[in-house]
């Protein structure tokens, strides 16, 4: 098969494109016939060593991938050849990754592609839905007639957070950086669309949040996250999301923190369990059946062009520059 990999962390120019032997399938495990895989800003931590983990040399990348069924290992049960799968977790703790034409993945973090969603689609939405599904549903229960607050609804997580949070029911406000992104946001859904640029963003957002007898759950997406700011703007017992921000130190008045019964709740998808991904996979594949959530794609590129694509995506969370919204895709 061919797939990208490499033999050493560093920029992206270490990511090579060639032959690598087929998977073949352990007990419990389906081979997959890659269709689509999906960049994120993980991988690229992972590449340059910014996130420390014991890699196989060589080293295939990526987390997340929709493809069909070519073979099945001893013992599968959920899965036999010819079924659209989709799926993430893949790439870490010493597994290998999806971006090649082949991958074998445990049954037991693959889900059905439900019938008339894209592949792309699947493969789009894997890492950010269930980042997006396990925050909303299992860390902090949303609940319809709810308000929520999500800073930066255009993003990769965001966007999916805004769409999730109107389909269970809640009122959204969130905020965006131009004209188009502020479009964007209202098209899938969201209440109230602030722009983050405006200098007077804490008032109109305060004033908001009074109109709504004040917030019950902030996404924060931020890398540096000020929960100093975000306090006030709290309803008695909200839920505060934190889900980036590695090298962030968080300070914050404790005293109007625990006083208003305020929880504040830090989760990374892959400590998940399988049993707890594959609930949420289950609600985001009722999302997709009724219409009520669709992931942006921003790039489309070949897999020989991963190299690229991890410079581009690089560029895209580390700088903010970008000249495209939404997901990039590689397809062998």
């Amino acid at each position: 098969m061919r797939a990208a990999f490499y033999e050493q962390t560093g920029d992206p120019q270490v990511i090579q494109y060639g032959d690598r032997p087929d998977p073949e399938p352990q007990a419990n495990e389906v081979v997959v016939k890659v269709e689509a895989v999906a960049v994120n800003p993980i991988d690229t931590y992972i590449r340059a060593g910014a996130i420390a983990m014991d890699l196989p040399k060589p080293y295939i990348p990526g987390c997340d991938l929709a493809g069909t069924v070519a073979a099945v290992g001893s013992g599968v049960t959920r899965y036999r050849e010819g079924d659209r799968v989709w799926g993430s977790n893949q790439g870490l703790f010493g597994k290998q990754g999806t971006f090649a034409e082949l991958a074998a993945v445990h049954e037991d973090w693959l889900y059905p592609i439900p019938d008339g969603v894209p592949t792309e689609q699947a493969a789009a939405g894997a890492l950010v839905a269930i980042t997006a599904a396990l925050g909303l549903t299992y860390h902090a229960e949303l609940k319809a007639g709810e308000t929520l607050f999500v800073n930066g609804g255009s993003g990769g997580v965001g966007s999916i957070v805004v769409q999730m949070a109107k389909a269970i029911g809640a009122t959204v406000i969130t905020t965006a950086g131009s004209d188009d992104k502020i479009e964007y946001c209202k098209s899938i859904g969201a209440d109230h669309v602030l722009n983050y640029h405006d200098s007077d963003l804490d008032d109109q957002l305060q004033k908001l949040a009074e109109e709504h007898g004040k917030l019950d759950f902030w996404w924060e997406t931020l890398r540096t996250p000020d929960i100093a700011r975000t306090i006030p703007f709290m309803a008695k017992r909200g839920r505060v999301i934190v889900m980036a921000g590695r090298e962030a130190e968080l300070q914050f008045p404790l005293g109007p923190f625990y006083v208003n019964d305020l929880k504040l709740i830090g989760f990374a998808m892959f400590n998940a369990t399988p049993d707890e991904q594959q609930q949420v996979a289950t609600r985001i594949n009722k999302f997709y059946e009724q219409g009520q959530l669709r992931i942006p794609i921003g790039k489309e590129l070949p897999l020989k062009d991963a190299a690229l694509a991890h410079q581009l995506q690089e560029n895209k969370t580390l700088q903010g520059e970008a000249d495209f919204h939404g997901k990039i895709i590689l397809k062998p």
